[in-house]
Order: structure tokens, then sequence, then C-alpha cells
């Protein structure tokens, strides 16, 4: 809405019955284009326009139009904004993902999907970290065993894998970087977990990163001894969550959406070959998947700026 000097809007904001009421005056109780305008507080040129507009297609055409216009040249094809959106819909990634997948710009494909409801995501904690190391996220996820392609895949809701067993995705990501650092394990219980935290530390200290804090849930593992000796071995400081509050763990609970949705179920794995391809997902997700936090660039990029390895 177009606003004055003052900060007073210029035009008045008229509904379907308003309009009626503007019409209705000329129509039906013999009153001037002006006069009408008058009692209504518009422009005689909008009572102009209404009465055409009525007369073309009585009080319905004094409905709400669309504000889009009859013709955008610079538009997409209708071919390209189908591919856009059958992408999102095969892999629910963002614009910047897509973007890359298509070889369009991440601002175009936001405007070309903008209609189409992909599912929501948890938000992590506003709080940013200003050098990598000062805080990770680890979390942990239970994933069904199998021998057979299942009902996530093919959707039909029958079990086929009954009594398999389970594995346990233990994933870590740093908070400034979101370098990140996944296994497949066959459990869950404090010497796994701590096990997990040996192996992620020297993940990050090989990229020259010194972890200052780790933040979990209020899991049992996470308190266990060996878990307490690791992080005092490491003088590495624990951080827990809020209870009942994913969203300020959101950072280990975005990765995993993503692992789960780009990787576990991407694909119709036959066997053990969900586990093999964990490694190579996660190198294309440090190396090469664009992150929207990090204007598009990969995670590894930012570890690499701040490592002084690009000037």
């Amino acid at each position: 809405m177009l606003m004055n000097g003052t900060g007073r809007p210029r035009r008045k904001r008229l509904s379907w019955e308003s309009r009626c009421e503007i019409v209705a005056n000329v129509v039906e109780l013999g009153m001037t284009p002006e006069q009408s305008a008058d009692c209504s507080g518009v422009h005689r040129s909008t009572v102009y326009r209404l009465l055409a507009r009525f007369a073309a297609g009585g009080w319905e055409a004094l409905r709400e139009r669309p504000s889009t216009p009859r013709r955008q040249p610079r538009r997409l094809a209708a071919a390209v904004e189908e591919e856009i959106v059958a992408v999102r819909r095969r892999t629910s990634a963002g614009p910047q993902v897509i973007g890359a997948i298509v070889g369009i710009a991440a601002s175009t494909v936001g405007a070309a999907s903008r209609g189409y409801r992909s599912p929501s995501a948890i938000r992590s904690s506003a709080t940013k970290r200003e050098r990598p190391g000062e805080l990770v996220h680890v979390d942990s996820k239970k994933l069904g065993c199998f021998f057979a392609v299942g009902k996530r895949i093919l959707a039909d809701g029958v079990k086929r894998s009954r009594g398999v067993g389970w594995q346990y995705l233990h994933v870590a990501i740093d908070d400034h970087s979101r370098l990140a650092y996944a296994e497949l394990l066959a459990a869950d219980d404090g010497a796994a977990c701590a096990a997990f935290l040996e192996r992620a530390l020297a993940f990050y200290s090989g990229h020259g990163i010194v972890v200052e804090r780790v933040l979990t849930d209020n899991a049992k593992p996470y308190s266990s001894r060996a878990w307490r000796q690791v992080c005092a071995r490491h003088r590495v400081r624990r951080r827990f969550t809020r209870p009942y509050r994913p969203q300020t763990n959101g950072k280990a609970e975005a990765l995993i959406k993503t692992l789960l949705r780009e990787w576990a179920y991407r694909f119709a794995y036959p066997s053990s070959h969900r586990t093999r391809a964990l490694p190579s997902f996660i190198r294309w997700y440090n190396r090469r998947r664009p992150h929207s936090a990090l204007g598009a660039r990969p995670p590894l990029s930012r570890v690499a700026d701040l490592c002084g390895q690009y000037t």
C-alpha cells in the first residue's frame, strides 16, 4: 500500500462488500459517480473502474482478483518449473541444493517452488558460534536393519524385515562450520557413544579443529562413566539440552533429517549397502553439498578459510 509523507495510506483498502456498496450507490440509489466517490472516500476513477467491472460480470466481478501480471516474459518455462518441483518432491531439499542439481540460481528455484509445501524442519538455536570447535552437537538415531527393501521405500505399509534388529546412527556436527561426522553402529550404550566421540574428536583434530564443548541430550549414555572419561581426557566440557526442547540441539537434528532424506531413504539399498554408502555421503556433504547457512558453500570451505589454506 502506498504511503504519503505523514505515514497515512494514500489508497483505501476496499473489501468486496465496500465495492458492492460503491456500485449500488450509482446503480440502485441513482447517485452520480462523483457523489458515490465522495460518500465512500475514494477517487472517482475508482468508481468508474468498478462500474465497468460490474457491467462486465455483475456483483461477482467485484470480488478480489489476483495481482499476478497477465504477461510475464521472464518467467521460467513450465517444463523447467515442473522439473524443479519434481526434484524438490523427490529430495525435499532446499533451494541451494536444488539449484546446484538443476543449474539454476537458488533465488529462482525458491520463486519457482514457492507454492510447494515441503516438510517443516526443526529450527535450530539462533545462537551462532564464532569459531570452529567452540561447540559440537552430538545425537543418535535408531534405524531398522533389513534384508529386503521395506515399506519406507515402497510406501505400501507392509513390514518385511521383522526381528532383524537395529542399527544406530551417531552424528556430530560443528556449530560454526557445519563440518559433520557420522557412523552407523550396532549399539548406542555408553561404551559405543564414548568410542564414537573419541573418533569424532580425532576427525575434527585432523581438520585443525580443537573441540571445546560438546552438546547432547539428556540420554543416559551421555552421562556414563566412559563418556565422562573421554571428555575429561580431551578437556571437552559437557553441555546438555533443555528437556523436551529438541531445538536446543537443532543442528544435529537437522543433520539427521538430511541423512534420512538424502542417504538412508533416498535409494533402495540391497542388504548392507546402506552402511557402506554413509562415508561417501558424509564426504560429499562436507566437500560439495551447498549449505544455505554458509552462503551456498560446503562446510569444508569454511574450515579451509579459517585454517589459512585459502588466501
